[in-house]
């Protein structure tokens, strides 16, 4: 399997709380750094990237972040006219068409449409090509929503395939089917944390996009707290009988018995991920400053 560098389409997914924008601003800042035009596309969702990336804010129209790397936060409706727009190559003629309260009622009651307009616009500027025949982004970089309406999200080009007569919506959403299900050109990456139910319900994502056939890329466990004990000092600290705390010493124990609980739980978690998923996690550390800024960003981006 190509690295990720060498996609044309990333889709980020995850438990909501993950982390899954801070993988999504170092994933692109380090393709940046490797000559890579990248496009993050983010769904409708409270808008962080840019103090990620230390640029402006970012709106519904595609704005520059910083050198190589472009952002844009996709709101459906409007996602949805400039998509049309751009398949009927004709703004006067999507208005004709779609710009009616009986015809937008209408969208808005087809499952999953809302859904289709911002990934059809994401997967439609893997598409886009410069005046020199080169491709307008070499990576776009989809922050997906989280796991029950990402699921929801990568399930419509099917659906459309199913019950859509043939056209241009068809059409569209055969190309980003095959696109998306082919490992050359895309990848799913599912970020995570090094907690119990945060493991489960990545191994169900994992093995619903895999019956999908789409191909997970990479697994990203985000938080990881440095060990401090072996398993035997683990044990020994979990085994201490409850105890006030009238002394530094006593403080000092039963931080050091909740850290044991906490690492034989990340413990219990990377052993369950690493024995389950298709492929290798790779491991992001727990940041004792806040990730939201340019600085912390870098550095994650290194490990990416």
């Amino acid at each position: 399997m190509s690295t990720l560098a060498e996609k044309r389409f990333l889709l980020v997914t995850g438990k909501g709380g993950v982390g899954k924008t801070t993988v999504c601003a170092a994933q692109a800042v380090a393709l940046a750094a490797k000559g890579k035009r990248v496009l993050v596309a983010l769904c409708n969702s409270k808008e962080r990237l840019s103090a990620m990336l230390g640029g402006r804010p970012i709106g519904a129209q595609i704005e520059q972040c910083i050198e190589n790397v472009w952002a844009v936060n996709m709101r459906p409706d409007q996602a949805l006219e400039e998509y049309g727009t751009l398949v009927l190559r004709s703004r006067a003629l999507y208005r004709t068409l779609f710009d009616n309260r009986y015809v937008r009622a209408f969208l808005r009651a087809v499952p999953g449409m809302q859904e289709w307009s911002m990934l059809g616009k994401s997967w439609w500027h893997t598409t886009e090509k410069r005046a020199d025949g080169s491709f307008k982004y070499d990576v776009v970089l989809l922050d997906a929503p989280a796991t029950g309406h990402g699921l929801e999200m990568l399930r419509v080009p099917k659906v459309i395939l199913e019950v859509v007569p043939p056209g241009l919506l068809r059409r569209d959403a055969e190309r980003a089917m095959g696109l998306l299900q082919d490992p050359r050109t895309s990848a799913v990456v599912l970020v995570t944390l090094p907690e119990e139910m945060a493991t489960t319900e990545t191994l169900e994502l994992a093995r619903e996009i895999s019956q999908m056939g789409l191909p997970i890329g990479r697994v990203v466990v985000n938080g990881l707290l440095p060990p401090l004990f072996s398993r035997l000092e683990r044990q020994a600290l979990e085994s201490a009988a409850p105890f006030g705390i009238s002394t530094r010493g006593d403080a000092a124990l039963a931080a050091g018995r909740d850290r044991a609980i906490r690492e034989r739980a990340q413990a219990q978690a990377l052993e369950r991920l690493s024995h389950a998923l298709p492929v290798s996690p790779i491991f992001l550390p727990l940041l004792m400053q806040d990730a939201a800024n340019p600085e912390a960003i870098r550095s994650l981006a290194k490990r990416v």
